[in-house]
């Protein structure tokens, strides 16, 4: 059986050979069996969380128990990769919140490290065993000399070498996904938003960009990418800026001047779906797919982590049925928590609102977010009886639904 992973307070990680590994799924901490595990993914990173007391499964009494002097240990995983538990804690006084990754449990079997998770995509743009950040560094000097007026390569450079982001490094690297960043703002004030946090529960993971860029500029970095790679997708609305829909004038010029050059290549957008008549027009202009993003099918408990500012739920579901009316390839951006993703309630809601608006893909992306700290502002705990599990969720849509495309990352067309 696999045992706990715990960690001292200066981030030096051990096993617990006494008790049995743990998982937890909305405030209720469960055991986990070898069969829903599997070796911690490539490019996952672990973290020793902070004011969490490590817990374990007695087996001799049955009980959950707490480790003394130990904290917990959490995996985020590579992308690709779905968690089915949260990683299990006691809270010690009242911790601060976490930052915005996501905390799947991970536990040590004979001698290596497993996770409770499932394989939802196995494309690897953003495995960072095929990223040589030396290569990338090389690439924005090519480009920086290339488009040294276009200031959205200066934003890109600091994404890939500072903050990371996979898309930004492909881009430069000239394969998949190209980002186009375009919004200062957003109609939404996001628990989790990664770019701006407005109530300062936590820090935003990367800053926001600061500059509105030219319908030229947007048009120069998307038309590179599409003459120079094989499947080409440019994505609006990425993680370093706000709703993309906001700048809807800006981007109906862009996609006007990218397909004045060329036919090629998939443009796409990731979006909030707040406004369907600026979404509409888009897709009118060329637009061929897009992607809204939910962490919930219910209306309550999706205002209670968007909080849209002007806009309603019924306006994100318009947005949907406005572009499967058009033709667009619709995407679900599923933010997913084991412990509400996986409810009775929750897996109704969602599967009747995948058949009513006919989308083509789900991608079951985890929520990073603190799993306690979003049950609490859902004020949602479920019972054991009301639990289905994550991979029970996504093994049945697959089955009944299969038709619709089960994945992490935007597909080219």
């Amino acid at each position: 059986m696999p045992i706990p992973l715990i960690s001292d307070d200066k981030g030096n990680i051990s096993f617990d050979h006494r008790l049995k590994a743990t998982g937890m799924e909305g405030g209720r901490v469960f055991r986990l069996d070898r069969s829903g595990l599997i070796k911690l993914p490539a490019g996952s990173r672990l973290f020793m969380l902070p004011s969490r007391q490590a817990v374990g499964y007695d087996q001799i009494s049955g009980k959950i128990m707490p480790i003394e002097s130990s904290l917990a240990v959490a995996a985020s995983l590579a992308p690709g990769y779905t968690a089915t538990y949260s990683a299990a804690y006691r809270p010690i006084g009242r911790p601060k919140q976490l930052p915005l990754f996501s905390y799947a449990a991970v536990s040590a079997y004979k001698g290596e490290l497993y996770t409770p998770a499932i394989l939802v995509d196995n494309d690897k743009r953003h495995d960072c065993r095929y990223i040589d950040i030396t290569v990338v560094r090389k690439k924005i000097l090519k480009f920086s000399k290339l488009m040294p007026k276009n200031r959205l390569i200066g934003h890109l450079k600091t994404c890939a070498l500072i903050h990371g982001c996979p898309n930004a490094q492909n881009f430069f690297l000239s394969r998949y996904e190209a980002p186009l960043p375009v919004s200062q703002s957003c109609n939404a004030t996001c628990l989790g938003c990664i770019s701006f946090q407005h109530y300062k529960r936590c820090p935003a993971s990367q800053p926001r960009i600061r500059f509105a860029p030219t319908a030229e500029e947007v048009m120069g970095i998307a038309l590179f990418h599409i003459e120079n790679v094989r499947q080409p997708i440019v994505s609006f609305g990425q993680g370093c800026e706000g709703e993309p829909l906001l700048q809807d004038d800006l981007i109906a010029k862009t996609i006007a001047l990218i397909r004045k050059e060329t036919s090629k290549g998939t443009i796409h957008m990731n979006t909030n779906g707040s406004r369907p008549d600026a979404l509409a027009r888009l897709l009118d202009a060329g637009l061929d797919s897009v992607r809204i993003s939910l962490n919930s099918a219910r209306e309550s408990y999706y205002r209670r982590y968007y909080r849209p500012r002007g806009y309603a739920f019924g306006d994100v579901m318009d947005s949907i049925s406005a572009s499967k009316k058009k033709g667009a390839f619709v995407s679900i951006n599923y933010l997913t928590m084991p412990g509400f993703t996986d409810t009775v309630n929750e897996f109704k809601a969602f599967k009747r609102l995948v058949l009513e608006c006919k989308v083509d893909m789900i991608q079951w992306r985890n929520l990073n977010y603190d799993p306690l700290a979003y049950f609490k502002e859902l004020d949602s705990w479920p019972k054991s009886a009301e639990l289905l599990g994550i991979k029970t969720v996504i093994d049945s849509l697959s089955k009944e639904l299969p038709s619709i495309r089960m994945g992490y990352f935007n597909p080219a067309l």
